[in-house]
């Protein structure tokens, strides 16, 4: 681990949260005294995403919310992370590794570093994502279906 920082950011959908959510958050606490965690609201996902959230945005907020590295769990409006900064005012933003280099995040590492923040990238974990669950939990309905010859028999609860 590097530089210790007094507070620190970072954001994301956080849907059917997994190992890969806990992975970033806990990396990101390692490195500042006060972690602030955003959620992007459920319009920042449409706008984003191809799908929208199973989550709603209240529920994920409150699932980041009682981590116990959280220090304070906001939803979020947009995603400008200069706008973002303006209101949390955090010495460093914590993104996957799996940005780094791109054009988007060239561009907002360039503004943010202009106002004296750090931006650090820990890993991406590559053994999970919510894409890869969405798409499991397709597979696992389709191949229900043909086992249980078209019908239903699934009990979740």
């Amino acid at each position: 681990m590097g530089k210790k920082y007094k507070v620190g950011y970072t954001d994301g959908t956080f849907d059917l949260f997994h190992v890969g959510h806990l992975n970033i958050i806990e990396a990101a606490k390692e490195y500042c005294d006060y972690l602030i965690v955003a959620v992007h609201g459920d319009e920042v996902v449409r706008e984003m995403k191809p799908n929208s959230p199973i989550i709603p945005e209240s529920d994920r907020r409150r699932i980041i919310a009682a981590l116990k590295d959280v220090d304070r769990a906001e939803i979020t409006r947009f995603r400008d992370k200069r706008r973002l900064w303006e209101l949390y005012h955090f010495d460093v933003i914590f993104i996957g590794d799996d940005y780094q280099g791109t054009e988007r995040w060239n561009k907002f590492e360039a503004e943010l570093n202009a106002v004296g923040v750090d931006v650090v990238y820990l890993p991406y974990t590559k053994t999970t994502s919510t894409t890869q669950i969405r798409r499991q939990v397709v597979e696992m309905e389709q191949n229900n279906k043909v086992t249980n010859n078209g019908k239903n028999k699934t009990n979740f609860a």
